[in-house]
């Protein structure tokens, strides 16, 4: 398998990482445990929580192992400045210009919803905001890119520094890698980061200063990640051979922590399944997209171009969508298809106008793609 092919086939793999954050910000509004979210439908669904527990336990993982393979692909073409300069470009920079709008939008949104529970109607009443938990400035959905940003700062002071230094920790961590049993290794580190938190598992405080749990939960997936680079003619063989039993027993892992958590039995053990599923599914992830999507096509690679955008805008459309849909008795099922659907097919029709042909595309990925001949020629006459 050569270099080109895998990295199609994590591109893709990141796109439906990226997409399924849609699926899972939508499946909030109508779940019917707890949520950190304030705004919920009076539809709920059963189904909304299983879709939200079964992608919280692997999609975060394997965004932040493939951002760190992307990060050491970067470093090894460009050198450690190299990577730097590009990750100031197409996070700090992306960051520091939606935020703001994305921030006031998604509260705005939030605000409109919260009337609409509270009073039956459409309005900026601010009373209702007692109900938000921390509603003062956050990173909101965006949290990811900021924590992404610092890690990818981090690494590329540390590569500064002699190689020989951490070939030997990356040469054992690719060896328990490898091992039947690695995943029970790797999961403690996790374990141990989250073991304060009264569920057990990593609740994202979406700070400017997050506590040093997110860093050492996520930074270990990402640490993972700048491995798997260096290790990955073994790694990725073994990811797509062995995809099959990596899914299974991840699936009785994530049973049991389910089992756990819902017997009340002991939290630690039921965290810890989570954390070994959450390396299993992550690891069956990456062999499914090596082996089923190893080249771009039109649809993959649409949504792969996208997926950047799509990610950063998506947000307060769910919550615009939920409100729409929030007083038609139609069942929770189907306003979660409705809501998916509709904030796709506006993301995606977005960056369409507003991103692939512009200076924004630029910003984001680093390409302005050429319009097909079809719009220029149809632009032109229309001008004659």
């Amino acid at each position: 398998m050569n270099v080109a092919v895998r990295l199609h086939a994590l591109d893709n793999l990141r796109a439906i990482l990226m997409w399924l954050g849609i699926v899972l910000h939508v499946c909030a509004i109508y779940t019917t445990h707890p949520m950190p979210n304030a705004w919920l439908d009076n539809q709920r669904t059963a189904v909304a929580d299983a879709l939200i527990s079964f992608i919280h336990v692997f999609r975060m993982p394997a965004f932040f192992i493939l951002a760190g393979f992307f990060a050491a692909l970067l470093a090894q073409s460009r050198g450690p400045g190299g990577l730097l300069r590009h990750r100031l470009m197409r996070l700090a920079l992306p960051f520091a210009i939606f935020w703001p709008i994305l921030w006031m939008a998604t509260g705005f949104m939030v605000l409109i919803f919260l009337n609409v529970m509270a009073f039956g109607k459409w309005g900026l009443d601010l009373s209702v905001v007692g109900s938000v938990p921390n509603p003062g400035i956050s990173t909101r959905h965006m949290w990811f890119l900021w924590l992404l940003l610092w890690l990818c700062v981090a690494t590329a002071i540390l590569m500064r520094l002699p190689r020989h230094w951490f070939a030997p920790v990356a040469t054992v961590l690719a060896w328990v890698a490898r091992q039947p049993w690695g995943v029970l290794l790797l999961a403690l580190p996790l374990l141990g980061a989250t073991a304060g938190y009264k569920s057990g598992y990593i609740v994202n405080s979406e700070s400017f200063l997050p506590p040093w749990n997110e860093w050492v939960h996520y930074g270990v997936y990402f640490g993972f990640g700048l491995m798997l680079h260096g290790h990955q003619t073994v790694l990725f063989t073994q990811f797509q051979r062995r995809w099959g039993l990596y899914a299974l027993a991840g699936l009785v892992l994530f049973a049991l922590s389910v089992m756990v958590a819902r017997s009340h039995g002991p939290r630690l053990l039921g965290a810890y399944s989570f954390h070994c599923a959450a390396w299993l599914w992550s690891f069956a992830s990456i062999g499914l997209a090596l082996r089923f999507l190893p080249s771009r096509h039109a649809v993959l690679g649409y949504l792969a171009d996208s997926a950047y955008w799509v990610y950063l805008v998506h947000f307060p459309f769910t919550i615009l969508f939920g409100v729409l849909l929030f007083q038609l008795p139609l069942p929770a099922l189907l306003k979660i298809a409705i809501n998916i659907a509709c904030t796709t097919l506006v993301c995606l029709g977005s960056y369409r106008l507003l991103v692939r042909h512009t200076w924004i595309g630029v910003l984001l990925s680093g390409t302005r793609h050429p319009r097909p001949a079809r719009e220029v020629a149809t632009g032109a006459g229309g001008r004659a």
